[in-house]
């Protein structure tokens, strides 16, 4: 679906004074029929990405996590089966899966006085791990609980990134049942944000650069793919590139990449700085196709050799001067 600047501005607009959940864009599909579900999706989290980022500073003061974690503990202890991070989220206007990481390392820091008592709750693995924290440089660790200090009242159990993604990964790991719950409450609520929503569009893009793997079988192109050129010893890689060029309406490309995300002039920048231009140095000019969608004035550099396609193109000419086989 290719939109007209106007046209995503609209979208866009509609999009600041709602929340992120489903039920919004339940609301913004009713708004605007004619596009896609999945070209909504794609914008309404974009946005409230760009939203996040300029707000994120504000929710990481010092003042701010205390505030927060003493509303969750007076909320839990007024009702521990209610959704109080989750609500608590909504109502700062924050990512629920963000506000959980934030108690969730808050409340490792309440415990810091107990290093050998906490990780004895925790599984053998993720002790291991966490209690690496507390061991000196260069000491094997053959036990999860061996080598920690015996006497560390003052010493803080400062859990390392590792381990804080893989209790969110996996709440059952965090040693306190009802923040374990309020932590997945916010996890599988949360649709912009979090492991289940990285999941998620990991398993998206992989699942579109297949279909465009098959696409290029299909139309018996030749080309390599990611894992080919990164053994060739290619650092930065499109998805494919074609061993033998082809036009696409009236443009020669080597390489096609597969986003599937909609293109929209943030991320479409970031790209070309980051990825396409790069490619073009290398390689020459290629094809990016965008699954769900770009803002058709977005599509300003086909002369320099970079072409936007909201599809596999149909319109594919070989050296034979023919048209790929259907």
């Amino acid at each position: 679906m290719i939109l007209t600047k106007a046209q995503y501005d609209e979208i866009a607009q509609c999009l600041v004074s709602v929340p992120p959940t489903r039920q919004s864009l339940r609301k913004l599909k009713q708004r605007f029929p004619s596009q896609s579900q999945a070209t909504l999706l794609s914008i309404f989290s974009q946005e409230y990405q760009k939203h996040i980022k300029r707000t994120h500073a504000k929710h990481h003061t010092s003042e701010a996590i205390e505030s927060y974690y003493q509303r969750y503990l007076d909320g839990v202890g007024r009702n521990g089966a209610a959704p109080v991070l989750l609500e608590l989220a909504n109502e700062v206007d924050y990512a629920p899966s963000l506000m959980a990481r934030i108690i969730l390392e808050r409340f490792l820091q309440e415990h810091k006085e107990t290093p050998r008592a906490f990780l004895a709750q925790l599984p053998l693995s993720l002790a291991s791990s966490t209690a690496a924290i507390f061991q000196s440089p260069g000491r094997h660790l053959t036990h999860p609980l061996q080598h920690l200090p015996q006497h560390s009242p003052t010493r803080r159990l400062q859990a390392s990134k590792s381990v804080i993604n893989s209790m969110l990964r996996d709440p059952s790991q965090i040693p306190d049942g009802v923040l374990a719950n309020q932590v997945y409450q916010c996890i599988v609520n949360d649709c912009c944000y979090g492991p289940l929503v990285d999941c998620i569009k990991h398993a998206i893009g992989h699942e579109h650069e297949v279909l465009l793997r098959d696409l290029l079988l299909e139309k018996n192109l030749s080309f390599l793919d990611e894992d080919q050129l990164r053994a060739k010893g290619y650092d930065k890689t499109p998805d494919f590139i074609l061993q033998v060029p082809v036009a696409v309406e009236g443009h020669i490309i080597h390489w096609i990449e597969s986003k599937a995300s909609f293109g929209d002039e943030c991320s479409h920048h970031a790209y070309l700085h980051d990825q396409f231009w790069s490619y073009w140095n290398r390689f020459g000019p290629g094809l990016v196709i965008y699954w769900y969608g770009f803002i058709q004035e977005l599509d300003c550099n086909r002369e320099r050799g970079i072409l936007l396609e909201a599809g596999f193109p149909t319109d594919i000419v070989t050296l034979c001067h023919g048209r790929a086989s259907p």
